[in-house]
């Protein structure tokens, strides 16, 4: 008889702890493999501008892979690059996710960071849009483009003219905005623009206007990182490396639930859905297998390769004025660490 009371009341405790658990969940889908050793989670802030490439991070918060790794990151949205280098570069947040050749920049310019993971390439993306009389990257020259210089996309239509042997003084720059770009090439006040997805479909609505060429035809030229301040890294490599397995597992579950993935990052971007899947088309994600071959300095065209050459071509623009310390900058420790 006791043994049975004590039985009956052993399993009402392991109930009431396990509701009062559940309670404190803080609405997580994904418990199975939680951190539960005690700890505080780390919490840091981490910003990004709206985009697709970095969408998984809200599938990693409202899976709960943030809290199975303890920690808490803050997202925020800063659409203005000037805004959230400059975060970064004060310390006003820890973490940011950019493109690497403007990180690049950054790093050479004093942003004490470091590169931890690869999220996402354009693969399609991201291109450049013209009229019907422009039929080859040759035929730019002498035209008016759009662009907006302070963004990768100056990166990638100056890597397009230097294959094709243009420079940059063969065409006239406008500078604006992507979407100021793409609006004025369809509205017929530009020969040429450079822009983004939904432009490069829109190019259409213009007679004749169509995609000359895009970041298909340019693999690992437009690379998303998540970047880290060094002093953060140093007090909580751990969240680094949690941070690392978070965007890990949230690509394994997007590939396997696409359509509550992207229903999960319209929401948080404020994007329709349909937006989001037609914008995911031209992006390939970087997981786990990815990140680990993208981080392997044997590989082709790896990360390290991508950001010498970055710092090479931004130097001979004179952008920046120093050879950059990639030892420093990017560091394959983590990714390795996540993925054991």
């Amino acid at each position: 008889m006791y043994k049975k009371s004590f039985v009956a009341f052993t399993v009402l405790l392991v109930l009431l702890v396990s509701v009062v658990t559940g309670c404190g969940d803080g609405g997580a889908k994904n418990t199975g493999d939680i951190n539960t050793n005690g700890a505080e989670p780390v919490k840091f802030k981490m910003a990004h501008a709206t985009w697709i490439g970095y969408g998984p991070l809200y599938i990693a918060q409202d899976q709960g892979f943030f809290k199975k790794y303890n920690i808490a990151p803050e997202l925020q949205i800063i659409e203005d690059e000037s805004q959230y280098a400059g975060a970064l570069a004060s310390g006003q947040i820890q973490a940011l996710c950019n493109v690497l050749d403007r990180e690049v920049i950054h790093y050479a310019k004093g942003t004490p960071e470091t590169f931890v993971l690869a999220m996402d390439e354009s693969s399609g993306g991201d291109g450049i849009i013209a009229k019907k009389e422009i039929s080859k990257v040759d035929d730019l020259k002498g035209a008016t483009i759009g662009l907006d210089k302070s963004s990768t996309s100056y990166f990638f239509f100056l890597t397009v003219l230097k294959k094709y042997g243009l420079n940059e003084s063969d065409v006239t720059i406008q500078e604006m905005s992507a979407g100021d770009a793409g609006a004025a090439f369809v509205a017929g006040k530009l020969d040429a623009a450079v822009s983004w997805e939904p432009w490069l479909s829109n190019a259409s609505q213009r007679q004749g206007g169509h995609v000359l060429v895009s970041s298909k035809d340019f693999p690992k030229t437009i690379v998303d990182v998540i970047t880290l301040r060094q002093d953060f890294i140093k007090e909580h490599p751990e969240a680094a490396v949690g941070l690392t397995k978070a965007w890990f597992d949230a690509i394994q579950f997007y590939r396997q639930n696409p359509d509550q993935g992207n229903e999960i990052m319209a929401k948080a971007l404020g994007l329709k859905k349909e937006e989001i899947a037609e914008m995911a088309q031209g992006v390939s994600f970087f997981g786990q297998e990815e990140n680990l071959t993208f981080f392997d300095q044997k590989a082709k065209n790896n990360i390290f390769t991508v950001a010498e050459q970055a710092g090479a071509f931004w130097q001979e623009k004179g952008i920046i004025d120093q050879e950059l310390k990639i030892a420093e900058l990017i560091s394959p420790d983590y990714v390795k660490e996540a993925a054991k």
